[in-house]
């Protein structure tokens, strides 16, 4: 299993034409377009998990740089998301019981 990145999503991209985009190369898994908490406004970029990992590289060499509803893509290999300092305390554990 392979997560893709793909970005310079149109705002108006539905993971449905996402779906169909990634399927000409293999079994899609999963889509998901990242959109704002607060608006529900899309974020312009999301992720596509493909079931095997060379219909998932195939992909990502044929799609990054092409064109898709009126902007270029840019599709690589998702990397894990980095760790975050708990909120609030600026990452410092308070020393008050």
């Amino acid at each position: 299993m392979k997560n893709i990145f793909v970005g310079n999503l149109s705002y108006g991209t539905t993971e449905d034409a996402v779906r169909s985009l990634f399927e000409t190369y293999g079994t899609v898994e999963k889509v998901s377009i990242i959109t704002d908490r607060d608006t529900g406004r899309a974020k312009g970029f999301g992720f596509v998990e493909m079931s095997a990992n060379a219909d998932a590289d195939r992909a990502i060499a044929a799609l990054n740089g092409k064109e898709f509803d009126g902007r270029t893509l840019n599709v690589n290999e998702a990397r894990p998301k980095p760790e975050r300092a708990f909120a609030g305390s600026g990452g410092r554990r308070s020393s008050r019981w």
